[in-house]
């Protein structure tokens, strides 16, 4: 079998043995879950979270896909993530290091967390927002952010976070389709050094358009960057006003497990985004469970730090809940990586103690890139863990993530989850597994995954080819349905493998001998070229394993003669920058058909200064395939520089590529 880049030969790394001896998680969980599953989850539960009424019921799965988790207990997420740590005597313990992008910080202990989020909560029922209203949070990384969301959810009012990079459209759509009864902003936020605003975009939004008029009622307006904001009288509310007006306690409403807690829109290959809603008992107890044990978690000790973004469900899951719920204390970072200097995370590792860190490889590969010397002036030395998310991680950019920011000794868990999921799935575990780079292992205990063919049938470990990856049985934070779209739900979901009563996650996967799950990208990113299926994720860790590439996406052109050719833009090292386009070209092709096979040659290479990227950091690959299909580019209204996919076609005009 040809030796590729997404399975380097001989190359494990077993737990470290300090880490493995005080582990929250150990082999037995295993055990206890592949025994009973239900009873399993029944306990996580019950020991995780604080019930006010205790489900005497598991999982109700008879009107499949729609599940009911813990569906007879009562109990409240807001009261499960703040109250009961203040009750305990850890008011005082830290929930939040916030550090601005200019510089300003604020520490939020669990006291400071429950008085604001009770005033909060007020705040909202004030002005007229009721248990199962929806309430829209367009907001920067700031504290508020989670004080919004935990206001939302201590009334029972589902929250719909859009993330702040959105355009005024995008708002508009969801909070049409959740028909939003509020919106909770800010006058602006910071960015890459400048005040980025953020009022006008909900004024925009909330216009009359063709007659009809939002339903938003009320806007909640946080004062971040304190610049002039447009105002609608009796409509619009200062967030420091409001709160500071509104009574300091509140009683939390204890809702269903089933009550919904958030809509979460997602892409849908539609072009509608696709509300992704989560209930409460369920997906609580998922987001406690592993946040716990994936990241090792020790709420006294611990420092734990996720780069996501509040408006993605990583945010969701482990940025909020998921830590709140286990009483952490976590960083919560305004900015990019690069403001004000390339070294600012690591100042805020050093500062902070940071032990646990996550963020998403797309992220790891710009470091890379940046090079070591700015990592190597920093003391990292508190790091214990290190989380890869978001996408399929290549096992170069893994083993640079363990060996420069892990000192050569930190476990690196890579984890396969999706919005629809609401938590990790697929992972190690840092003090049970020995690690393989690139692969995400196995699924967690309690979680039950196949690799299977077109037909279904399970593919055995060692597999050459690859499947598609399928959960085979409920887990406690699925998704329960597309916001008012239940038949998108059952076709978008469980239609592919509706025999077998099967969600197909969308993803390509196979098993390696031993039964570790490689994650290949989505199934629309597997190319088809001459009859064979090749994974976008092989191509583009076969480029990043050659020395002269930082960075790589690939997509699959159409092709009169193969059907798909492959196309591949690479963003070269420094140490590569003034070599010939056309004969790196050449040779990160040879490369690649060295790594994986001939027939995964890319027809052509592109060098390129910048990727088209979201500011969440995803790489835009359908603007790529544009620019390779020489069609008409579409909406660059998402990406974090809107300018990038200009010069890539300006770049591809002037002929700088390789073409076989």
């Amino acid at each position: 079998m040809t030796q590729t880049a997404t399975e380097p030969q001989h190359q494990t790394f077993p737990p470290p043995a300090d880490l493995a001896a005080g582990a929250v998680a150990t082999a037995d969980l295993y055990e206890e879950a592949a025994t009973d599953r239900l009873a399993f989850w029944g306990r996580q539960a019950n020991e995780l979270l604080t019930w006010d009424t205790a489900p005497t019921q598991v999982l109700d799965w008879s009107d499949a896909p729609f599940a009911k988790w813990f569906a007879d207990g009562k109990l409240n997420a807001a009261a499960n993530c703040v109250d009961r740590h203040v009750a305990a005597g850890n008011g005082n313990r830290v929930a939040f290091h916030w550090v601005g992008e200019p510089g300003d910080t604020v520490t939020v202990t669990y006291a400071d967390l429950h008085a604001q989020v009770q005033r909060a909560a007020n705040a909202l029922s004030d002005l007229g927002v009721r248990t199962g209203d929806r309430v829209a949070i367009y907001l920067p990384m700031i504290p508020e952010a989670v004080v919004a969301m935990l206001a939302c959810a201590r009334l029972g009012a589902p929250h719909s976070v859009v993330f702040s990079g959105f355009s005024a459209q995008a708002l508009r759509d969801r909070v049409d389709d959740a028909q939003a009864v509020a919106v909770i902003t800010a006058d602006g936020g910071y960015r890459r050094g400048e005040p980025a605003p953020l009022k006008p975009a909900v004024d925009a939004a909330l216009e009359t358009k063709d007659g009809v008029e939002s339903t938003v009622k009320a806007v909640l307006v946080v004062q971040r960057t304190k610049g002039e904001v447009a105002w609608t009288q009796g409509r619009d509310h200062w967030w420091h006003e409001a709160l500071a007006a509104a009574a300091p306690t509140h009683e939390p409403v204890s809702v269903e497990a089933e009550h919904p807690l958030f809509v979460l829109y997602t892409s849908g290959s539609t072009g509608k985004p696709k509300g992704i809603l989560h209930t409460t008992g369920g997906y609580l107890t998922q987001a406690a469970y592993t946040h716990r044990n994936v990241f090792d978690l020790h709420p006294e000790t611990d420092v734990y730090w996720c780069g996501a973004d509040i408006g993605w469900v990583t945010g969701h899951t482990y940025i909020v809940y998921g830590p709140l719920l286990n009483g952490a204390t976590s960083v919560m970072y305004e900015g990019t990586p690069n403001t004000p200097t390339q070294d600012r995370w690591w100042q805020i590792v050093e500062t902070y103690g940071v032990t646990k860190l996550y963020t998403a490889p797309t992220t790891i590969r710009t470091f890379m890139k940046w090079g070591e010397e700015l990592v190597s002036g920093h003391d990292l030395s508190s790091l214990k863990v290190l989380g890869s998310v978001g996408e399929p991680i290549n096992p170069e950019a893994w083993t640079w993530y363990r060996r420069v920011i892990g000192g050569d000794r930190t476990p690196v868990v890579d984890t396969w989850w999706q919005t629809e999921t609401g938590g990790i799935m697929i992972s190690a575990l840092p003090g049970v597994t020995t690690l393989k780079p690139g692969s995400a292992q196995v699924p967690l205990p309690g979680i039950s995954v196949e690799v299977v063919d077109d037909e279904g049938r399970v593919l055995p470990a060692g597999h050459e080819g690859a499947g598609y990856l399928v959960l085979t049985e409920p887990w406690p934070g699925m998704l329960r349905g597309i916001w008012g779209d239940d038949e998108r739900y059952r076709d978008t979901y469980w239609s592919r493998f509706r025999d077998q009563g099967w969600y197909f996650a969308g993803d390509g996967a196979r098993r390696d001998a031993d039964g570790d799950v490689w994650l290949l990208g989505r199934v629309d990113d597997v190319m088809n070229v001459s009859g064979h299926r090749i994974s976008t994720t092989e191509v583009e860790s076969a480029l990043v394993s050659h020395s002269s590439v930082a960075e790589a996406a690939v997509v699959g052109a159409s092709d009169p003669t193969t059907g798909q050719g492959i196309v591949a833009f690479v963003i070269l090292r420094e140490s590569a920058h003034g070599a010939d386009p056309a004969s790196i070209g050449q040779e990160l092709r040879n490369h690649v058909a060295r790594e994986i096979s001939p027939i995964a040659k890319p027809r052509q290479v592109f060098v390129v200064s910048e990727l088209p990227k979201t500011r969440s950091g995803k790489i835009m690959r359908r603007l790529l395939r544009d620019v390779a299909e020489d069609r008409q580019v579409g909406d660059v209204t998402t990406l974090a520089d809107s300018s990038v996919m200009a010069s890539i076609q300006a770049g591809m005009s002037a002929g700088k590529s390789s073409d076989g």
